[in-house]
């Protein structure tokens, strides 16, 4: 898609969280040879054992990240807001996407070539280490979440992806419902459990006056007690 001009979009120097580190022929660089795509809602932005052609950064919208499983289960591996970059670590890693990446709601990416991007870390140290700390922190987090998924209790796993969604996405006006509404298979599959659990525990939540619901609005009216359940798992 040829790169165009939208008025409420964010410049790419707003969005790129390392554009600092960048020198000015770099910047340049980058300004002359990035691309912006928008996804409609649930349309995929790259699929399993493709072969990885650009750096992605999310400029507005939500973005999943995920696998498919054993039966064609998907796992919810992460969840992305505007400003985080993905795509990179096929390119770093000279291998095909492991992944699949698809927008939650209609979203914008920005797409800078991979051997730019590869380019640019060749030659910038900060750059090169901005993602190597951006990559430590992921595979921290990654290491984190696969001891949570395995061993907490289903209510303990739903808990904790809800405060996820929470610190992603942040809360609505009314300072309570959390901004992004998934469908109980995206949930399920964002907490390591079938559906019919998924939907059985947020009913076990709501009657426990932790969680309100409305349709696929989630309101959290007790986050201590949410915060203690995810905890004890």
């Amino acid at each position: 898609m040829a790169k165009k001009h939208v008025s409420d979009l964010k410049p790419i120097e707003e969005i790129f969280s390392v554009w600092d580190v960048l020198t000015p022929d770099e910047r340049q660089f980058v300004r002359s040879n990035y691309s912006i795509h928008h996804f409609k809602k649930n349309e995929l932005i790259h699929c399993e054992n493709d072969q990885p052609t650009h750096m992605m950064i999310l400029a507005s919208g939500k973005v999943k990240v995920y696998k498919e499983g054993v039966g064609s289960r998907s796992q919810i591996i992460r969840m992305l807001k505007p400003g985080e970059h993905f795509g990179y670590r096929a390119i770093i890693a000279n291998e095909n996407y492991n992944t699949n990446t698809a927008a939650f709601e209609a979203s914008t990416v920005y797409m800078i070539k991979a051997e730019i991007f590869l380019s640019i870390l060749r030659h910038n140290n900060s750059f090169c280490y901005r993602f190597l700390e951006e990559i430590a922190t992921d595979l921290g987090a990654s290491d984190a979440r696969t001891v949570n998924l395995t061993q907490k209790h289903i209510r303990g796993r739903l808990a904790e992806a809800l405060l996820l969604l929470r610190k992603n996405y942040g809360l609505e006006e009314d300072g309570a419902t959390i901004s992004i509404y998934l469908s109980r298979e995206d949930l399920a599959n964002l907490s390591n459990m079938t559906t019919s659990n998924a939907i059985r525990t947020l009913s076990n939540f709501v009657n426990e006056h932790v969680i309100a619901m409305d349709g696929r609005k989630l309101k959290i009216i007790d986050e201590e007690r949410l915060r203690k359940i995810s905890k004890i798992g």
